[in-house]
């Protein structure tokens, strides 16, 4: 053949536009292909989508109201330390009074028992000086009556005489004690 002729064929047949029998082979292949696709196929991928779309708007939904619970607990709880902190403030308050009290009380228990006790020292001391004047007196009053018996030669044994002499002896000594304050 001539390079003519060759040429003409060559461009009676174009590589880019089919032949007709295999393009109408080939859209009824794509047709049962695409039918079957659809058919069986994307049902399935639209559920599988539908149950992901689900899943994730649940999951959503999910986490909100764990975000919203979450929340309310937190609420609780702030309020419950709030409470917490308030009653140890009452307590720590109502302890700091009763301490308060309590050495208050202390203080008057031992205000009182001192002055029991230097009540007592009074009275004590009181007692003890009546019986050291009682004794002192009786002391100088036998040794007057010696002293006296002694200077007069006789004895002075009579024990109401005696007690006179000595009780007047000891009230001029002590009015003279008292003039002399």
């Amino acid at each position: 053949m001539s390079p003519l002729v060759q040429l003409a064929a060559e461009e009676a047949e174009n590589p880019l536009i089919p032949p007709i029998p295999e393009l109408v082979i080939g859209l009824i292949a794509f047709v049962i292909v695409f039918g079957f696709l659809a058919k069986k196929l994307l049902p399935n991928i639209n559920k599988v989508l539908e149950e992901r779309r689900e899943a994730i708007e649940g999951g959503i939904e999910k986490a909100e109201a764990a975000q919203t619970e979450a929340q309310s607990v937190l609420e609780q709880y702030k309020a419950q330390l709030a409470e917490a902190r308030h009653e140890a403030a009452r307590l720590r308050q109502e302890a700091q009074e009763q301490g308060a009290t309590l050495i208050a009380e202390m203080r008057a228990e031992g205000q009182r028992q001192r002055e029991e006790i230097v009540a007592a020292g009074h009275t004590q001391i009181e007692a003890d000086r009546k019986a050291a004047a009682s004794t002192l007196r009786q002391d100088v009053g036998k040794l007057a009556t010696d002293l006296a018996g002694k200077l007069v030669g006789e004895s002075l044994e009579d024990h109401a005489r005696q007690s006179r002499v000595i009780d007047r002896f000891l009230d001029e000594l002590e009015e003279k004690a008292e003039a002399a304050r």
